[in-house]
């Protein structure tokens, strides 16, 4: 049978992240687009990463930004 991977996106607080693990998902987006009203900062993604367990996923999402913006947002988390 297949496993079909389950990702919530638009996370924005830590509580959130751990309301989603505890239903069983497998991943969390975090939306770093400015004109997005589930847009996070680098220090919410940090206090959200936080609490996520290893097994969870994180997937971040941008909108047609620079390869060095994306490196630097992943390399601060």
């Amino acid at each position: 049978m297949t496993h079909t991977r389950i990702k919530i996106c638009g996370i924005t607080r830590p509580e959130d992240a751990l309301t989603a693990v505890a239903c069983g998902v497998d991943a969390i987006g975090l939306v770093f687009y400015a004109n997005s009203p589930r847009a996070v900062s680098v220090a919410q993604a940090k206090d959200i990463a936080a609490v996520v367990p290893p097994f969870v996923s994180i997937v971040a999402l941008f909108v047609n930004e620079s390869a060095a913006v994306i490196n630097g947002v992943l390399e601060a988390l």
